[in-house]
């Protein structure tokens, strides 16, 4: 379930690995459980890679992103279950892609683990890369103004929990931390973005800014399967400070007098509380 905290943590533990690094090899491990989408065909992807130097090393929405000395770009969509990792897979089995790497200076692989095979691996040429993501650069969660921010609430009349999961208008939040944004905000997951006030979209920004800066600073939410892991395979801590989040029946931690309740949006569960998010 790796959102754009989970994403930014396993960013920023790769990159000391990675950057200024030569591509050396790129191998597929013999895996029987569903393919990854990757694209062009891994013959092809091998062969624009191999020799390349990694240039940067960086977070596009929910996506890694490798930039190469060819001016290809690779982006890695971790999707629901899939983790970039420089050791100690949870399992080989789910292995699907390994970066070996050449020179001193960190780890020698970069992995690409994915239990479900949901994931995904594209290479781009640069412009193409421009045209394809270029727009979730701009609406991404952490660099959104706040008059952007007004805009995204202008654009839809959806629910604001709803909205929020809408990458074309604000890349990079997921379900849980929509929750937990709009909670900390007093926001109601069910007001329409379009009649958020002022005064709330100011708070939906801070709010924003707060919540996934410190889960990033928790290096992300394992939950209770344990998939997500960071670069190292070690679990990340944010889940221990969900306010609503998989907390139905419990008492709201900040107003002590609502009780947190489960609703369902757009076929995803939403959690807030009565009280606090009128």
């Amino acid at each position: 379930m790796p959102e754009l905290p989970e994403v930014e943590t396993m960013v920023r533990g790769i990159r000391p690995h990675a950057d200024g690094r030569e591509i050396v090899d790129v191998v597929r491990p013999r895996c029987t459980r569903r393919p990854i989408a990757i694209a062009p065909a891994f013959r092809t992807l091998r062969a624009r890679m191999v020799g390349r130097t990694i240039t940067a090393v960086e977070r596009v929405a929910k996506r890694i992103v490798l930039k190469l000395s060819s001016g290809d770009v690779l982006a890695i969509e971790p999707r629901m279950t899939g983790l970039m990792l420089l050791s100690d897979p949870p399992s080989t089995e789910h292995l699907r892609l390994e970066w070996r790497l050449a020179g001193a200076g960190g780890e020698r692989s970069i992995w690409f683990w994915d239990r479900r095979g949901l994931g995904t691996v594209r290479l781009y040429r640069d412009d193409e890369f421009a045209t394809q993501l270029g727009g979730l650069v701009e609406a991404d969660a952490l660099t959104l103004t706040g008059d952007g921010w007004q805009r995204v609430c202008a654009a839809t009349r959806r629910p604001i929990k709803v909205a929020l999961l809408d990458q074309k208008l604000v890349a990079g939040i997921g379900n849980l931390y929509a929750s937990e944004i709009l909670h900390v905000a007093k926001i109601s997951p069910m007001l329409p973005a379009a009649e958020l006030s002022a005064a709330q979209v100011r708070r939906l920004h801070a709010a924003t800014m707060a919540v996934l800066e410190t889960a990033i600073h928790y290096e992300g939410s394992t939950l209770g399967d344990g998939t997500y892991r960071n670069a190292l395979n070690k679990e990340g801590g944010y889940q221990n400070e969900h306010r609503v989040y998989a907390k139905s029946g419990n008492a709201c931690a900040r107003c002590r007098r609502g009780v947190i309740v489960r609703i369902v949006q757009a076929q995803r569960s939403t959690f807030y509380c009565p009280r606090c998010q009128k």
